[in-house]
């Protein structure tokens, strides 16, 4: 069966967001006078991250809307309780240095490139597309994809099913002609899996072993073997390229 469009993960795929987000909030406590009361920096970035997973978990779950759970983030990180006024003012000075950060990830624009002629692509998010729309134009590739689409307006998350059908309804493709290409194991990875996609896994850190890695996905270091893999489409009998 023949993969006529990929659909992208932004954070962590694309855009390499970590390694932003630790940038920006290391200058931000700094200039905020904040980073002494963690005993160090990376105690800091570690409970911002912890403190980030949990709202993020409980906006995925229709618990919170998507600014709600950025407030949150903010109001438990300094043990304050801000106002949503004062919160977005402390976040709007992160964003700064943040966005000051802001990058692609080296092997991004060369795939892109390889791509292009054969493939449709589109945006898969996990976010919103005030957050997203604007950081794929300032990255120079909002114009790469012909549909974006994000969890706080769709209304359902990854990893639901419901996420990855909503783009390829989009695209007007069924499940089997579409790739998803994403970096966490379970929410996307396992869930354009169980969805129907073609799943691609980019696991860059080579962290996880075969003992925790998930079952079906496809697993590359680099978004340099994706050509590759889409053309051989192992689905169907083709030898697999996890590892």
């Amino acid at each position: 069966m023949t993969i006529r469009a990929v659909v992208w993960d932004v954070d962590d795929t694309l855009f390499d967001y970590t390694s932003a987000d630790r940038q920006g909030m290391r200058a931000h406590l700094a200039a905020e006078g904040l980073l002494a009361a963690y005993g160090s920096a990376e105690a800091a970035l570690a409970r911002w991250r912890e403190i980030t997973d949990q709202q993020w978990a409980r906006f995925s779950a229709g618990e919170v809307s998507f600014e709600e759970q950025r407030r949150e983030r903010i109001r438990v990180f300094l043990g304050e309780a801000l106002s949503g006024d004062e919160a977005d003012a402390w976040f709007g000075r992160y964003r700064t240095h943040y966005e000051a950060a802001w990058a692609l990830f080296p092997d991004v624009l060369p795939a892109l490139d390889a791509l292009a002629a054969g493939y449709r692509h589109a945006v898969l998010s996990n976010s919103s597309l005030h957050v997203q729309d604007p950081k794929l134009r300032a990255l120079g590739v909002h114009d790469r994809f012909e549909v974006i689409l994000c969890a706080a307006e769709l209304g359902v998350s990854k990893p639901a099913a419901g996420a990855f059908l909503a783009a390829c309804a989009a695209l007007e493709l069924a499940p089997h002609e579409v790739a998803y290409v994403g970096d966490h194991p379970e929410i996307d990875a396992r869930g354009a899996v169980d969805a129907g996609l073609l799943s691609v896994w980019i696991d860059r850190s080579g962290a996880s072993t075969g003992a925790d890695a998930p079952v079906g996905p496809h697993r590359i270091a680099s978004l340099a073997e994706l050509p590759a893999l889409l053309r051989a489409d192992t689905r169907f009998g083709a030898p697999s390229t996890f590892r």
